[in-house]
């Protein structure tokens, strides 16, 4: 059973870690720096050349939805997982840092990278997680507890 729950954990981590990476783009290309109309997004020519004009803060956002998907992620995992929650949030770290690289132009400099984004948010939610777990042993937290956002 406290396999299965983690393993739950872990997927659900990063299915509301993928939702605010997508939340966090869609606010990027809608909202904060649109695309011009009649723009088609399966032409790369014209995706390249809008990215060109975009400013230097749109790809600040860009840089905080991995951020925010690696975070949130390893936060939900290592709240529903049974044990191991800084394990779980280093899975969902991980596992967002090799999207993260699989999806961009690797590089030598990309990967690495790719490798610290998605790792190093995830570290610290998962050590107070463990600790707070070491403190009190019967504390884990149940999927109601994610509505309270404790």
């Amino acid at each position: 059973m406290i396999l299965i729950r983690n393993i739950f954990a872990v997927i659900v981590g990063l299915a509301i870690g993928m939702a605010v990476n997508m939340a966090l783009f869609m606010l990027n290309a809608l909202v904060l720096f649109p695309m011009p109309e009649g723009m088609d997004m399966n032409d790369s020519v014209q995706l390249n050349a809008w990215i060109v004009t975009l400013p230097t803060a749109a790809f600040f956002v860009v840089l905080a939805a991995h951020l925010g998907q690696s975070f949130v992620g390893g936060w939900v995992a290592a709240r529903l997982g049974s044990s191991a929650p800084m394990l779980l949030a280093m899975i969902v770290g991980l596992a967002s840092a090799i999207a993260f690289s699989a999806f961009e132009v690797v590089k030598p400099f990309t990967a690495k990278f790719a490798l610290n984004l998605g790792l190093l948010p995830t570290a610290p939610k998962g050590f107070l997680e463990q600790l707070q777990y070491a403190y009190d042993p019967g504390f884990r937290a149940s999927p109601s507890a994610l509505v309270s956002l404790y």
